[in-house]
């Protein structure tokens, strides 16, 4: 019997299942019409130029589909937004300012965003490439705890592109493994990992317009890999996505989160009281320098973490590392 942060069996990686309590959603359901219209999308022609080929998932805020874009006949990913969201002007606003964020964006490990569109019945879509692959969380499920050597390729790539969002004043605030995608490699690299869906990305210089959605006392984000900053709702920089990085790395090489918890606002207390389990109490093969290197990510403190992305993405380096740069960082 494994409790709430495992998902993975330790021993043989298995992945765990977790049943859920279908009372427990508070997501309203889609009408008769809307699922027609949102949910059965195969086979049309979208706007005019997107030939929809399937569904590939849905999330909270939208419903994505493979298509084939006409005028450039590349295939792309679209992003629907549920009509229940659509109809929130906060939302709305949220999926406009992820477009234009993410349009800025141009780096081998992030995903951009191609455009935002919107038919004649008012129904709003993102245009992202189509990326051949599997998220971080279905390798995650289907293999269980990552090797040493291929999770750290996939965090220092994800840190390089981290880094570039940073430069541009961009904070992710919602990194976890859903939001990365593994595609095929090009030459002398096996996997790319490309950081995804900057929906909760924030610009550190905010507008007004962009103030008001964050100061509604609703914390946007996902529990498990919130910093404490985040949980508390105060001002964001590219720390918080260090800790998040940190939380995932954790879960990467054990397939359990280094807060215990039996809910989430248990594993939030954790955090604010900076208490994680130790790397190698889970996994004692995995080097002490892994385990130094997640345990600064997850510093309660900001100034207390690794101060960049870059630094981050270096550290990870040292920890396979050999000569000159492995004695610097003492191996």
């Amino acid at each position: 019997m494994y409790s709430a942060p495992a998902r993975f069996c330790v021993k043989d990686g298995s992945p765990l299942v977790e049943v859920e309590d279908e009372a427990e959603s508070d997501a309203l359901p889609l009408t008769p019409e809307e699922t027609d219209r949102y949910a059965t999308l195969a086979g049309k022609l979208l706007d005019g130029r997107y030939q929809v080929d399937r569904r590939m998932g849905e999330g909270g805020m939208s419903y994505v589909y493979r298509a084939l874009d006409t005028e450039t006949g590349q295939p792309v990913a679209l992003k629907i937004l549920l009509p229940r969201l659509s109809r929130d002007p906060a939302a709305v606003e949220r999926l406009r300012r992820e477009a234009a964020i993410a349009m800025r964006l141009e780096h081998p490990n992030v995903c951009p965003i191609l455009r935002l569109g919107e038919t004649s019945d008012h129904m709003l879509y993102l245009v992202m490439p189509f990326l051949e692959g599997e998220a971080l969380s279905d390798r995650e499920a289907r293999a269980g705890p990552m090797p040493l050597a291929e999770g750290i390729s996939i965090l220092v790539q994800v840190c390089h592109g981290l880094e570039h969002a940073h430069e541009l004043g961009i904070v992710h605030r919602d990194l976890k493994p859903e939001n990365v995608m593994l595609v095929p490699g090009g030459a002398g690299e096996a996997v790319r990992a490309v950081v995804m869906d900057f929906g909760l990305a924030r610009q550190r210089r905010a507008g007004p317009e962009l103030a008001k959605l964050t100061t509604t006392g609703i914390v946007l984000g996902t529990p498990e890999f919130m910093s404490p900053e985040q949980i508390r709702g105060k001002q964001l920089d590219g720390r918080s996505d260090v800790y998040a990085l940190g939380v995932l790395a954790f879960e990467l090489f054990t397939g359990q989160l280094p807060f215990p918890g039996k809910s989430a606002q248990e594993t939030m207390i954790a955090r604010l009281r900076g208490s994680p389990r130790r790397l190698r109490s889970v996994r004692e093969d995995l080097p002490g320098k892994l385990e130094a290197v997640i345990d600064r990510c997850l510093a309660v403190d900001p100034a207390e973490r690794h101060p960049s992305m870059s630094a981050l993405g270096y550290a990870f380096e040292a920890v396979t590392a050999t000569g000159v740069l492995g004695r610097i960082f003492g191996r």
